[in-house]
């Protein structure tokens, strides 16, 4: 192996040779990146970048327990390997017992037999493709008097585990996002109008910038009267990209031992008369969340949304830990019908509870049954008062963990739906929700499309979501963001 380079699996079989510890594995992630990015209906600047980080966890067994150290690194090369594991192996000298020590994952049949292939790799030829039909929606957006601004940018990532037990897995992740917006041209400022939207693709073959265009001109449409609501509660219809958003940050808040010991949404309120010996007592397991028959899912290999199918972990936490990498992850249904059936759950955090074991896995589906497409629940809203039509939420973050209360903002385009037409755009609003209780009231379920969540675009884009009715959304306070 040359001391300045070398392929990753030979990183990954040197770092273990290297070790010295009980225990030894290590996580070699290739990054490859292009990007597009384009302001005024005109290209403005391209890229493509490469990376390596390596993570070694070193594990030392003592008399009180197993300690483990993390140690991650960029731009490794052949040379830097030894000071990277004696420095991982330092730090779990150093540390005390690890809580969450489980036995590395082991075994050699589930080896991957692309392991010491190349890494897979982006270039702008993904762009191949999409590239001419944007150049063409700049066309189409200046005949039309509006201006496109946005980016397009694709990830892989070909992450190779290996461990001292026997694992040699590889997993090669592609990751594309496209966010678009449209403005109105020639206006002041005060009257300029904006709409929004995104879309999540693995190859960017599946999206045309041109309909995208068509979508938002559609919205600058409306956008031309302009209506003042005061806050309120009111009917609404959250698009697929907004209940993305909120639902992932529930399935960040849903781990089983933060459940247990009481401390969020997922936690059984009181004492109740429940055994404390039955698994997942103190929790809301089995109860119903939903009068719709809604199941919320993971599964790493729903097509179209395919993630890592083996736990990768580069640090410990209640909802992750290290020594779990390498576990295989099999579809979950964390909501069946309604009723919340997992909570997630590490080796060690299962057996703290007595529950099934359950890692959180890198894509969220909910299937509904529902078959009316967005337009179509428009169609039948605002009949019996106004009602809201919502492009996406915007900066939310968490009022209270104990209720899963959420706050955050409205942008790009809230649209006033009456008689089933969409009749102008109002202002802005910050709104306070919790989205288990939006589970709760929600009367409809619309058809399931993938979607991009907007807010948490940088770390999660996998989602599958339907469009929601909420009879009553909390618009707690006019916002004159845009």
């Amino acid at each position: 192996m040359s001391p300045r380079t070398s392929t990753p699996h030979e990183i990954v079989e040197r770092t273990l040779e290297l070790s010295r510890a009980d225990g030894c594995a290590v996580l070699a992630d290739e990054h490859s990146s292009t990007n597009l990015r384009w302001a005024g209906n005109a290209l403005t600047t391209n890229g493509v970048t490469r990376g390596r980080t390596l993570t070694v966890v070193s594990t030392v067994d003592g008399r009180q327990g197993t300690a483990c150290g993390v140690i991650s690194r960029s731009a490794v090369t052949a040379a830097d390997l030894e000071p990277l594991v004696r420095a991982a192996e330092a730090a779990a000298r150093e540390a005390g017992p690890a809580e969450d020590a489980q036995p590395l994952v082991g075994g050699t049949a589930a080896a991957s037999a692309d392991f010491t292939d190349a890494p897979a790799e982006t270039s702008s030829d993904v762009f191949a493709e999409f590239a001419p039909a944007l150049g063409e929606s700049f066309r189409q957006a200046g005949d039309g008097g509006r201006e496109l601004y946005g980016f397009a940018h694709h990830e892989v990532v070909s992450t190779y585990l290996g461990t001292s037990t026997g694992l040699r897995l590889r997993h090669d992740q592609p990751t594309g996002t496209l966010e678009l917006n449209a403005k109105s041209a020639g206006t002041t400022a005060a009257a300029a109008r904006s709409a929004w939207t995104g879309r999540a693709t693995r190859d960017f073959t599946d999206v045309d910038p041109r309909e995208l265009d068509a979508e938002l001109a559609r919205r600058l449409r409306w956008a031309e009267r302009r209506v003042e609501l005061p806050a309120g509660r009111y009917e609404t219809l959250l698009p697929p990209t907004a209940v993305a958003d909120l639902l992932i940050y529930q399935m960040w808040s849903s781990a089983a031992r933060d459940a247990v010991e009481g401390r969020t949404v997922f936690s059984k309120p009181g004492k109740g008369d429940d055994d404390a010996s039955r698994p997942g007592a103190g929790t809301r397991l089995g109860e119903r969340l939903s009068e719709l028959p809604l199941t919320l899912r993971s599964d790493p290999r729903a097509p179209g949304l395919e993630c890592a199918p083996f736990v990768v972990a580069h640090t410990s936490g209640d909802d992750a830990s290290v020594f779990d990498n390498g576990l295989p992850l099999a579809p979950t249904e964390w909501l069946r019908d309604g009723v919340l059936n997992r909570l997630v759950t590490t080796r060690h955090s299962a057996a703290l509870t007595g529950l099934p074991v359950a890692p959180g896995i890198d894509n969220l589906l909910m299937d509904a049954g529902g078959s009316r497409s967005l337009e179509e629940m428009v169609a039948a809203s605002g009949h019996d008062g106004p009602a809201l039509l919502l492009t996406c939420l915007w900066y939310i973050r968490e009022v209270d963990p104990a209720t899963l209360l959420l706050t955050g903002l409205t942008r790009d385009g809230v649209y006033l739906v009456e008689n089933g037409e969409v009749v102008g755009e109002v202002n802005n609003f910050r709104f306070n929700e919790s989205p288990v209780g939006l589970l709760s009231r929600a009367v409809e379920a619309g058809r399931t499309e993938r979607t991009l969540p907007r807010e948490w675009s940088d770390y999660f884009t996998r989602a599958a979501m339907p469009a929601l009715r909420i009879p009553d959304f909390n618009m707690s306070s006019v916002s004159r963001g845009v």
